[in-house]
């Protein structure tokens, strides 16, 4: 069972229905035992970084407690930068999984919308099968500056960012997936084997 954090931020219902399109047995939740007792969780979120970290504060613990646990986890958009230690969008202490800070775009036009492609680094299991170079779908006006080693791929925008991150059971992508079509749909698969 997956358990989809449902904290008042972004697009649960398309996440929800991805994952079951990719043959996971899916919960919506925002009970705190539901997300310790889940196989796996997913953390998707739009909007700004401090609202985030406040909504997630009741489920903060659960969130690290299954990390810790060795449970596959999966951050989406916001849900990859409430990772880090800090944001440029806010105040509020991320959840510190990952080393680094949020910053925004800058150069560029913001939001960053629509599709563009990865530069994988080899061995991330959320890309298995996924030919190099695939495009996917991003809106986003920040993005996350990893201080540790954790960067599974990478997208040009005015700059190369990093567009996923993978630390042991932790994986997580700026992008959407559940809007990226067939590669996206073959990323959730393979987190969803991951999880069974």
């Amino acid at each position: 069972m997956i358990a989809i954090v449902d904290y008042g931020m972004g697009n649960i219902r398309s996440v929800e229905k991805a994952l079951q399109k990719a043959g996971a047995e899916v919960v919506v939740t925002s009970d705190a035992e539901a997300i310790r007792e889940a196989d796996g969780v997913v953390v998707p979120g739009v909007g700004a970084f401090d609202s985030a970290m406040k909504r997630l504060g009741p489920f903060r613990e659960a969130i690290l407690g299954s990390i810790e646990d060795g449970k596959p986890f999966l951050g989406i958009c916001l849900g990859m930068q409430v990772l880090v230690e800090k944001s440029e969008e806010g105040k509020e202490p991320g959840l510190g999984v990952v080393k680094g800070r949020v910053v925004r775009f800058r150069g560029v036009k913001t939001p960053h919308v629509g599709w563009n492609q990865l530069e994988m680094e080899p061995g991330c299991p959320l890309f298995k099968g996924i030919p190099q170079e695939s495009r996917v779908y991003f809106v986003h006006s920040y993005y996350a500056v990893p201080g540790e080693q954790v960067i599974a791929s990478k997208t040009e925008y005015g700059t190369m960012f990093c567009s996923a991150i993978w630390k042991k059971n932790v994986l997580a992508t700026q992008f959407h997936p559940e809007k990226s079509g067939e590669a996206g749909l073959k990323m959730l698969k393979n987190f969803v084997e991951l999880v069974e």
